[in-house]
């Protein structure tokens, strides 16, 4: 009988409750412990403000405990009514996301459709924003096998810009280490004509190391051939993020690949000496034994590739001798963005250990949602 004579005095004022530092608290244990019809009476007299309410600070914490609370169809039919039509911009927002974070851990997956057919429609939107990436990461941690398809199919859709934005790398790389080869490949294959321009971006050319990684054998040539571009892989061994792309494609390629690729760095090694970024795979190939410096019978020097250890060792004085060949720029090749004021990027990861400490300072995660929780 308390609870009622309560319930009867809070009902008319519980919107502006739910937003009051102090009055969402006593809207939050009015629900834990009202009665399910009085419950019902309560969710359909908020449902009107209930994305104002969301977007609240304080407001997000009690529309948490609603979404946790509702104990019928009834309910559950009335949130979803209410939130369906503003799922991207609470998403997007720094107490909103949580709402739909909620929904997402309690409600059905038949129930949460309204989600991914909103996250589906509006991929690019709620993927490259900060809060949006790892609400996009949640859809895919909470999903059916269906629902895992439908948003599998819009970031392959998208995945070339994607991969080129500081949050939306990470929904492109967290599809990767889903491990289904099935989403993987055909992601990893929009890459394979545009692997230079990526390999030179801050944050696309962490992808491009995983894509290294984990492909198929057949897929992997086709990413690490469009690299041995003499033009082009000069290019990429002198800047501060393709070198890590080339180090990973030395690690991963077969023994015929490998041999190819260290073919086409030979005659840029003198080249790669001077310069700050290029010099470590000079310094790498050296360390694995892939190259020396060999005195041919007339008494010149040139470089040979080495594949293994027990070929010895040969003075490397000689690569001072050789031609170096002009800096060539290939058309239409992606140049990384000026400045790169953001932060993020993916997790750096070149296989080579001594290059793994300095890839740690290419980018960091995103927050994990912000706001309150």
């Amino acid at each position: 009988s308390q609870i009622a004579l309560i319930f009867s005095e809070v009902l008319p004022h519980f919107s502006v409750l739910m937003t009051d530092p102090f009055g969402n608290y006593l809207c939050q244990k009015m629900l834990e412990y009202c009665t399910e019809e009085q419950r019902t009476r309560i969710v359909v007299a908020v449902a009107p403000e209930l994305v104002n309410i969301s977007l609240n600070m304080h407001g997000t914490r009690a529309v948490q405990k609603m979404i946790e609370s509702l104990s019928c169809q009834e309910q559950t039919d009335a949130i979803i009514g209410a939130l369906k039509d503003s799922v991207v911009m609470l998403i997007r927002d720094l107490n909103g996301n949580h709402v739909i974070q909620k929904c997402l851990g309690r409600l059905s997956s038949k129930n949460n459709q309204f989600i991914y057919d909103s996250v589906a429609k509006s991929c690019t939107d709620v993927a490259t924003h900060r809060h949006g990436c790892c609400v996009f990461q949640r859809c895919i941690d909470y999903s059916s096998s269906e629902q895992k398809g439908q948003l599998v199919d819009v970031v392959i859709a998208h995945a070339l810009s994607l991969v080129q934005d500081p949050f939306g790398n990470y929904v492109v790389q967290y599809v990767l280490d889903l491990g289904v080869t099935d989403y993987s490949e055909p992601l990893i294959r929009m890459f394979v004509n545009h692997i230079c321009g990526l390999s030179v971006q801050k944050f696309s050319s962490n992808v491009m190391e995983k894509c290294i990684r984990i492909a198929t054998p057949a897929t992997r040539k086709m990413l690490i051939v469009p690299l041995m571009q003499r033009d082009r892989l000069d290019m990429l061994m002198r800047d501060s993020y393709g070198n890590y792309v080339v180090q990973t494609a030395l690690d991963l390629a077969d023994s015929q690949l490998r041999g190819d690729l260290i073919e086409a760095i030979l005659p840029l090694l003198p080249l790669l000496r001077h310069t700050p970024y290029g010099k470590r795979i000079y310094i790498k190939l050296q360390r694995d034994g892939l190259v020396s410096a060999v005195p041919s019978a007339a008494g010149s020097h040139h470089a040979s590739p080495i594949l293994g250890p027990s070929h010895g060792a040969h003075s490397t004085t000689a690569l001072s001798s050789m031609n170096m060949y002009p800096q060539m720029m290939a058309p239409g090749l992606m140049l990384p963005p000026a400045g790169g004021s953001i932060p993020g990027g993916g997790m750096p990861g070149s296989a080579n250990s001594a290059s793994a400490g300095a890839a740690l300072s290419r980018g960091v995660s995103p927050s994990s949602g912000g706001g309150v929780g």
